[in-house]
């Protein structure tokens, strides 16, 4: 069975248009990549956790910030290592400061090989972004997303 996230793309409405949160994964392996790299804030579900709940967890883990809905399904969308993505969307009803997030972090060998071991941030920035920028930001698995948001949103 294929490994199952859950996560959640916060919006804003603000300037005449609508901007979507994501965060950028921390750690060495992805610290020089930019664009394609950035996701919405997701993560593992655990055994007999409801989805939703998890995407909930997973954001205030990442964000140092817990969001309340109301909650709209966006859908499932496989990424090309198999995983499973579950995505709700929900407005922001906070103002949720960027520059001021506190990711949790974990641990893994640095430099490779080395027998030396370093934390890093899960999330070491997040931004908002345009649905044009986020198309650029985003991972490559996760931008359709960004269009049946779009959906979502026309048909409100």
């Amino acid at each position: 069975m294929a490994k199952r996230s859950a996560g959640l793309l916060i919006y804003r409405r603000g300037d005449g248009d609508l901007r979507v949160l994501l965060v950028h994964p921390g750690g060495p392996f992805w610290a020089k990549k930019d664009d394609g790299a950035w996701s919405i804030p997701k993560g593992l579900v655990d055994e007999n956790e409801d989805e939703l709940t998890a995407a909930q967890r997973e954001t205030e883990e990442e964000l140092g910030v817990k969001v309340d809905g109301p909650f709209a399904r966006l859908g499932d969308y496989r990424q090309p290592g198999g995983k499973i993505v579950m995505a709700w969307s929900v407005e922001a009803r906070i103002d949720i400061d960027v520059a001021a997030i506190k990711s949790n972090t974990f641990t893994m060998e640095w430099p490779p090989r080395s027998g030396s071991l370093k934390e890093f941030p899960e999330v070491d920035r997040a931004g908002w972004f345009t649905l044009p920028e986020a198309e650029v930001k985003i991972l490559k698995g996760q931008r359709p997303m960004l269009s049946d948001f779009a959906r979502q949103q026309d048909a409100e």
